[in-house]
């Protein structure tokens, strides 16, 4: 039964990739059909990761409210929803509409079911957790190419992921009674009564400690850094470096590639090292890889630069999510968990832009600059909330 329960995780990390980058490979084909700017793709997008940011931030009080296991059936059920939504949408206010379900199911998927695997397994499943998110984000587009090739609707490849989430969703439902035995569902005033040390911590309450704001500055620079690659470094290969289209396209699979080898292989080595070290690791990766990328001038190196800057990203989420109960305590863990993904789904709305802004007025190809700034920042920050953990700890072990 441990086995299966362990599957059925695996399963939903998979399905949790599978919307996100449909509306990427769909665009081409549906904003012509509501008649809309190709621009638009960017108001869809953002009105789904604001429903993303909404429900991380909520995700502690409703996990405690109705356990791990209802929350993320429930959760999935909206995506299903919302991606059955955009395969009926009539026109493009249906899209924004069927977006914040869409929005609102992932964050709450993503955060309950993280902060489940970092209290319950160890790290070596919470990197390989996140690989697996990585194999849905590669076949949903697969999915919609193929349905593409055979001159079909694009709304063909919502309905497929949507029946695909369907299927999951009466998974999750049969199997509920799995999650209540290893899950006792408590609520909020429950908790409060049996642990004297629980406190439900308002936001601007929580983030005045400097070991949150630490570890939230990495988390913000981290998704900075893999959402801006995603976003820019086609255009920075190109336009700075002079390399053909077709070849940026690669060097960009390359990337999202190496993060999600780098995850499986990182599962492996988090036998060995600590989540500590595989986060300093992984950021000195970046910071390398941004170095390479700018002063490389043929293909292979630069095409080495990108996958570096991905093989680093690879084991600095899982890890930093692994280690929140340790460095914050049972006690506000999952709510901790919550805002730290919202502020991450935060820098993938604000840091991309941010460098499309400036651009222009200083040049893309200082694309590698902001990366290695991005690196060292978050290594500053991740440094800060260590010192900050060991002297607690320091100070607990001599009390």
């Amino acid at each position: 039964m441990a086995v299966l329960f362990l599957t059925i995780i695996y399963i939903t990390f998979i399905s949790l990739g599978l919307p996100d980058a449909l509306l990427g490979v769909g665009w081409p084909e549906m904003y012509p059909e509501f008649g809309v700017p190709q621009s638009f793709a960017g108001i869809v997008s953002m009105t789904i990761s604001l429903g993303t940011i909404g429900s991380s931030f909520f995700s502690g009080k409703l996990i405690r409210r109705f356990g791990t296991g209802k929350l993320t059936a429930f959760s999935v059920l909206a995506t299903a929803c919302a991606l059955l939504g955009f395969y009926a949408a009539p026109h493009f206010l249906w899209l924004l509409l069927a977006a914040v379900p869409l929005g609102l199911g992932a964050g709450a998927v993503d955060a309950g079911l993280n902060d489940y695997v970092a209290r319950h397994y160890q790290a070596h499943h919470m990197n390989w957790l996140h690989s697996f998110w990585g194999i849905g984000a590669l076949t949903s587009p697969l999915i919609m190419s193929r349905v593409l090739s055979q001159n079909a609707s694009w709304r063909y490849g919502y309905l497929i992921v949507a029946l695909i989430q369907f299927a999951l969703v009466l998974i999750l439902f049969l199997t509920l009674p799995m999650w209540r035995t290893r899950e006792p569902r408590i609520s909020v005033k429950e908790e409060m009564s049996d642990n004297p040390t629980f406190e439900e911590i308002r936001f601007f309450k929580f983030i005045q400690s400097k070991k949150v704001r630490a570890a939230l500055y990495a988390f913000f620079l981290y998704i900075g850094v893999e959402a801006t690659v995603g976003l820019w470094s086609s255009s920075y290969l190109i336009h700075a470096k002079g390399i053909d289209g077709a070849k940026a396209a690669i060097a960009v699979s390359s990337f999202f590639g190496f993060i999600m080898l780098g995850r499986f292989v990182s599962g492996f080595v988090s036998m060995r090292l600590t989540n500590r070290q595989l986060i300093q690791l992984g950021q000195v990766l970046i910071v390398l890889g941004g170095v390479l990328l700018f002063f490389a001038k043929s293909y292979p190196l630069l095409l080495l630069g990108i996958s570096l800057i991905g093989f680093g990203c690879a084991p600095i989420y899982p890890a930093m999510l692994h280690d929140t109960p340790q460095r914050f305590g049972q006690e506000v863990a999952q709510q901790m968990m919550g805002v730290q993904m919202a502020v991450s789904y935060t820098g993938s709305v604000v840091l991309p832009p941010l460098f499309g802004f400036v651009a222009p007025k200083i040049g893309i190809e200082t694309l590698p600059i902001f990366l290695i700034a991005y690196g060292i920042c978050m290594f500053l920050a991740s440094e800060s909330l260590n010192r900050k953990v060991d002297r607690e700890n320091k100070q607990a072990s001599s009390q």
